[in-house]
């Protein structure tokens, strides 16, 4: 009999709860019960997988179902599949600039439902990004100062590439605080900012642009509290741009 590697038990038993009247597909129980085994560390980064024949029989479903949970799992950047002799799914290497991605749906969600959208929208991005714009003034590398001078908006661009560079701009200051959990929270609220608030109103892309400069100078200076002090200039600017045709739901605030 083969033996039972431990870092793959057998899946759990699916139970119907009260009130639940269906099972989930069984390519959503096989996800679900890897995922669980990627997020709780059981599977480490780089670690293989067993094969689909391996996963058939381990999971009694079928080799279609378990390509579908496996590319469930690639859409969620939880893993990589390989082609080739040595290829096959392996659990992928956290990526916060990745994960923040699949993690934006739920983020525009939540920010749709509210009914003060824009103002609480505005009021988490103060709570985290004014203390983490000292944290990378304090840890930032040179090369990251490098790519923040860059990224700061031109006015004088067009406007794709103004928003663009923006959310660019915000990406390499969040990566700058060398915390992923922090980079994984602040990704989606600046790409909200920018879907919503920045492409939705008419906006000082001057005024951005030189407050993202002063932002990027501090922070090269290790200026720990002009850091801040920029950071909470430029988010007390953007509560008075007021939303005309907010592009994923009524704003009010």
């Amino acid at each position: 009999m083969r033996a039972v590697n431990p870092a793959f038990p057998a899946p759990e038993p699916v139970v119907v709860r009260p009130g639940q009247t269906t099972r989930p597909p069984a390519y959503q129980a096989l996800a679900d019960d890897l995922r669980q085994l990627i997020t709780s560390g059981r599977l480490r980064p780089g670690q293989r997988l067993p094969t689909e024949p391996e996963l058939c029989a381990r999971s009694g479903v079928s080799r279609s179902t378990v390509r579908e949970a496996l590319r469930m799992l690639a859409s969620q950047s939880l893993i990589v599949t390989t082609r080739g002799v040595f290829g096959g799914s392996f659990v992928a290497e956290p990526c916060p600039e990745r994960l923040a991605s699949s993690l934006f749906p739920a983020v525009r969600l939540v920010w749709s439902a509210s009914t003060r959208n824009s103002a609480r929208h505005l009021e988490l991005r103060e709570l985290i990004e004014i203390p983490g714009a000292g944290l990378a003034a304090q840890r930032r590398t040179d090369a990251q100062v490098v790519r923040l001078l860059a990224m700061a908006p031109r006015p004088d661009a067009a406007a794709d590439e103004r928003l663009g560079a923006y959310r660019q701009f915000h990406g390499a200051l969040a990566a700058a605080v060398q915390n992923p959990l922090y980079e994984l929270l602040a990704r989606p609220l600046h790409r909200l900012c920018v879907e919503v608030q920045l492409a939705s109103a008419p906006v000082d892309w001057t005024r951005i642009a030189d407050e993202c400069q002063e932002l990027a100078y501090r922070v090269r200076d290790h200026d720990v509290v002009g850091a801040q002090e920029a950071a909470e200039r430029h988010l007390r600017h953007l509560r008075g741009v007021r939303v005309i045709k907010p592009a994923l739901g009524p704003a009010v605030g």
